[in-house]
């Protein structure tokens, strides 16, 4: 079973920055789209980015353009997500996932997750 490993998350004020890491111990990204989803308390899971496997491919939701910043490292077999200008509403369990595919559609197409990784920005 292919697990993913997020690390990263914590507490932040807003318009702070974190960056997550999403790893995949003893199997390689290399190949694969991965997409970053959050799941804040009480509301659905959404995608938030995803980049194809060359990283030629990169989508971000419309909430984070400007603000957040994927991006990988495959000699590394890591997969970042810069955040900067967090907000309160940044607040949820952020997932990395493999994806079948960096699509518009691609926050239906997670195959391998991780446990995810805590944000919380408070005032």
């Amino acid at each position: 079973q292919v697990q993913l490993v997020e690390s990263g998350g914590g507490l932040v004020q807003p318009g702070g920055s974190l960056r997550l890491s999403c790893a995949a111990p003893g199997f390689s990204l290399d190949y694969y789209a991965i997409g970053w989803f959050r799941q804040a308390p009480g509301k659905e899971r959404e995608g938030v980015s995803c980049i194809s496997s060359s990283g030629g491919t990169i989508l971000y939701e419309d909430s984070v353009k400007g603000r957040f910043t994927i991006s990988r490292n495959n000699a590394k077999n890591t997969v970042y997500l810069q955040m900067s200008g967090l907000k309160p509403e940044d607040t949820a369990v952020y997932h990395c996932a493999v994806v079948r595919g960096c699509t518009t559609d691609f926050s239906t197409r997670g195959v391998y997750w991780g446990q995810g990784t805590q944000v919380t920005v408070y005032s």
